[in-house]
């Protein structure tokens, strides 16, 4: 009880911390979505991540922080697709009144081989999905702000146009390497969309979630992987220990080409 009671007391305290006055405050559970919504509401709303820049938002741990945040939230922007597992009990405790949106809804969603019901979360890896989702956060701003809709169109717009040719200069990079050499390596299986999307072969040593353990087959996987496509590099993610992929690199005669952003974008400017 006196926990609760701290908790409660905590909350309140830090109501005042998280937006401009008079602005309403907009919650993403993680920082992709964060820098997708800021692209939409411009300085229409303080939009504020849940998740850290660095984090991983497969295994966060939600803090009175984050309840405080959320209770304080006009509305609350999700990936879905499994990605947040925490996000439910997150909202139960806050006590928010927020409307919850989630952003996927309408994207073609890579299911799981292995259990159903189950997909790949990290669908803003095809630049076109990014269009989804920015269109599904900009009709959520028309709800929360309607005197703003014109505002808010014109910023998705020059956003879509944006994302339509990122999309584009992938296409045409990818074109440039050499067929047989267009095999992405990576320390966990985030980048489905993306291989899909722009014709990569995708070979990792997690499976699409963090929390799962890499198994002795998919070391050998890789390895065989590398030797067989001759890829001089692995890359690693930003919010994973790089140890392990590191070794299998080392055996097999690959580097490490540098870190991906997978689950959180990177610091400002990087």
């Amino acid at each position: 009880m006196k926990k609760f009671i701290a908790f409660s007391l905590f909350i309140a305290l830090s109501f005042s911390l998280f937006a401009e006055e008079d602005k309403p405050v907009v919650a993403a559970t993680c920082s992709m979505i964060a820098d997708m919504a800021e692209n939409i509401f411009g300085d229409k709303a303080e939009v504020i991540s849940i998740v850290p820049i660095g984090g991983d938002p497969h295994l966060h741990e939600p803090t009175p922080g984050d309840a405080a945040l959320v209770n304080k939230a006009d509305i609350v922007l999700k990936n879905g697709l499994t990605f947040e597992g925490w996000l439910t009990e997150l909202i139960e405790n806050s006590g928010t009144k927020a409307k919850v949106y989630t952003v996927t809804e309408g994207v073609d969603a890579i299911g799981s081989l292995d259990y159903e019901n189950s997909f790949d979360p990290h669908a803003w890896m095809n630049a076109l999905n990014g269009v989804v989702y920015a269109e599904n956060i900009y009709k959520a701003g028309v709800e929360l702000l309607p005197a703003e809709k014109d505002f808010l169109e014109n910023r998705f717009n020059a956003y879509k146009t944006e994302l339509e040719n990122t999309d584009k200069y992938i296409l045409e990079q990818v074109s440039k390497i050499p067929e047989q050499h267009r095999v992405l390596i990576t320390s966990h299986d985030a980048f489905q969309y993306f291989g899909n999307k722009y014709g990569l072969k995708l070979q990792a040593v997690q499976g699409t979630s963090t929390e799962a353990e890499a198994q002795t087959s998919d070391v050998a996987n890789i390895g065989k992987q590398i030797k067989e496509s001759g890829v001089p590099a692995v890359f690693i993610e930003s919010t994973i220990n790089p140890k392990l992929l590191k070794q299998i690199a080392e055996d097999n005669g690959a580097v490490v080409g540098g870190s991906l952003y997978a689950d959180s974008l990177g610091p400002k400017d990087s």
